[in-house]
């Protein structure tokens, strides 16, 4: 029998896949994503996107994960030797993601801290710009400069506290870690979000997230931007999901935990959306201009545009300012300890090595790596690494995912059988019809339009001289785009060429024993 570790109880499951799908982007991502796609009217494109895409793609990666008993690779080495590559292909996307995703988290801490006596100032943006060392004279777009001791100190911190969890296995570490995590982030996000709509033209802000503009509905655009939020939003295609089904006992509830996982995740995104655009309210009312003269998404709504709210606020400014940064410091924990744990348990299970010793070399190199993104031109290897492998990674992952598994293998009634045997809910047509037509067609197109958005790019020049994302060099495209997403496929390619060992690959057990931590 196959010594394999298992979650102490249901709700820690629970906990940690929730925890790994709330993540920076509900907060910073969903609501101005909503806000442009058609307010209250987005909902129903994202909700058909969540029932035909999102729900259906969990519980195809926690029926993989729940019935093969292994990290990636090794699940789709044991569904199809042909396979493994896919597996490896996810987890060195993971790897990279991982790598950038501690440097944000690193910001976050560092802004908890600046938000007591406001110490980013009334210029927030030239302050982040400061903060990360970019305004340096000679620093560009390729170059790294010099350590920033601002963001590499709370950086080393993060990896510590990952590093630490990781160590402990998946019932004392992760599950416990998650126990903590999410609902401390629960509670500090219900807060923020009590705070913000009781503030002064938070009906404003909240009258522009929720007010339907039914028209953008016919356009394609916002489709795609229902099913990009909901794919990129529930840690689907990263090695995520199946590695933490793996550890599952025999007779979990597999449809009824990808049910929760997804309703939990877009609750919080909603609960994220209340809060942003309360506070956004607010924040025009004290400016005096409109609320879409203030809303933004991503890196600038998080460390700019939440920044000024906290300068503007009637009292307690350094407490909420606080608790904001605090909480994505927890969603982003959450998130990259999964991530982390993805090539942890593929480098274990491939090398036949212990668990620390996975920890200590797979994230002790993805540590070092992250260090390129404490430099001065940290940021724009950042911003290029993100862009890239999230668009020719995470989303191209998922199409391929889908195709081999369901169109090429053509296991998707046994995946449903499995299913079915330990689940509440019983999958039919709904699934089969959502994995076998809507998802692929829908991934395909987005993958077709990602490509053409980049060609159009090229010719046109998009209003900069390179005509490249953000007007970055050729040089710095293709070593800092380019060549990452298509290294993560390479490496899983190069990856599969070494042999497993064969009684390994041959378990698929259902051992309830706990992992060898240390």
């Amino acid at each position: 029998m196959e010594n394999r570790a298992q979650w102490g109880t249901r709700l820690g499951f629970i906990l940690a896949a929730v925890g790994s799908a709330i993540g920076l982007g509900n907060i910073w991502r969903f609501p101005a994503t909503a806000y442009e796609s058609g307010g209250g009217a987005f909902f129903i494109p994202y909700l058909i996107a969540l029932l035909t895409a999102g729900i259906p793609l969990l519980i195809l990666e926690f029926s993989l994960g729940h019935k093969y008993r292994g990290s990636a690779p090794l699940t789709f080495s044991r569904l199809s030797k042909k396979t493994e590559w896919l597996g490896w292909w996810a987890v060195f996307v993971s790897f990279v993601i991982s790598t950038y995703y501690a440097a944000i988290i690193a910001w976050a801490i560092m802004y908890s801290y600046f938000a007591f006596g406001q110490k980013w100032g009334a210029d927030t943006e030239t302050f982040l710009y400061d903060f990360l060392g970019i305004t340096a004279e000679g620093v560009e777009p390729g170059k790294a400069g010099v350590f920033v001791p601002e963001v590499l100190i709370p950086l080393l911190i993060v990896w510590a506290v990952v590093l630490f969890v990781l160590f402990k296995g998946v019932r004392k570490g992760i599950e416990v870690a998650n126990r903590i995590f999410i609902p401390a982030l629960v509670v500090i996000f219900l807060i923020i979000v009590l705070r913000a709509v009781t503030l002064e033209g938070a009906a404003e802000g909240l009258t522009a997230f929720f007010s339907p503009d039914f028209s953008k509905i016919a356009d394609p655009s916002v489709w795609v931007a229902a099913y990009g939020q909901i794919f990129f939003s529930l840690s689907i295609a990263f090695a995520i999901m199946i590695t933490y089904s793996s550890y599952l006992d025999k007779k979990s509830d597999i449809t009824g935990n990808a049910f929760i996982v997804g309703f939990g995740n877009s609750s919080f995104e909603l609960l994220a959306g209340i809060g942003v655009f309360a506070a956004l309210g607010y924040l025009a009312g004290q400016l005096g201009e409109p609320v879409q003269e203030v809303v933004a998404g991503g890196v600038g709504l998080a460390f700019v545009i939440f920044p000024l709210i906290i300068n503007e606020f009637p009292g307690m400014n350094g407490l909420f300012g606080f608790l904001f940064f605090a909480s994505l410091v927890l969603a982003g924990m959450s998130s990259l300890i999964s991530i982390v744990e993805t090539y942890v348990a593929g480098f274990s299970e491939k090398f036949n090595i212990s668990r620390s010793k996975a920890v200590l070399f797979g994230g002790g190199l993805a540590t070092l790596v992250s260090l390129l993104f404490a430099t001065q031109g940290g940021l724009f290897f950042l911003d290029a690494a993100d862009y890239f492998i999230n668009q020719f990674g995470v989303a191209f992952i998922g199409l391929v995912e889908v195709v081999v598994v369901v169109w090429f293998l053509r296991k998707l009634g046994d995946l449903q059988d499995h299913a079915n045997s330990v689940s509440s809910i019983k999958l039919g047509g709904w699934w089969k019809a959502s994995l076998g037509v809507i998802t692929p067609i829908v991934l395909g197109y987005m993958m077709f339009g990602l490509f053409k958005l980049n060609l159009l790019r090229e010719h046109t020049g998009e209003g900069n001289e390179t005509g490249n994302y953000e007007g970055y060099s050729d040089a710095f495209i293709l070593y800092g785009g380019w060549a990452v997403a298509a290294a993560a496929l390479i490496l899983g390619l190069l990856l599969t060429l070494k042999k497993w060992n064969p009684e390994l690959l041959g378990q698929a057990s259902d051992s309830s024993k706990e992992d060898k931590a240390v």
